[in-house]
């Protein structure tokens, strides 16, 4: 079970993520995404816990709560989906919009 926490200070840790979660139930995993050059957080996270009314308790207390200057966007984590499935307008990736000409 996961949250997605978004809106969030560029300034947040993993331990002020866990110290708010864990006042609606056990947290077991806080994972914050890092910008690859700068090595700051990226703006969001997704806090994993024990229970799913714990989760759900957290996101109706927490959606739309400011916290640290930032209103905070917290709901359930979708699946990633693959990139590499396509996607763009058409569902097949055309190289950007772009067409080759034939010569």
């Amino acid at each position: 079970m996961s949250i997605y926490v978004g809106n969030l200070s560029y300034d947040v840790t993993r331990e002020d993520l866990e110290q708010v979660f864990k006042e609606y139930g056990e947290v077991s995993r806080v994972s914050l995404p890092t910008d690859r050059e700068t090595g700051r957080p990226r703006g969001f996270a997704f806090v994993d816990m024990q229970a799913e009314a714990e989760e759900d308790k957290a996101i109706e207390a927490l959606d739309g709560a400011e916290w640290m200057g930032r209103d905070m966007r917290v709901n359930k984590a979708r699946p990633r989906e693959d990139a590499r499935s396509g996607g763009g307008r058409n569902g097949g990736g055309d190289g950007g919009g772009y067409r080759r000409s034939s010569w």
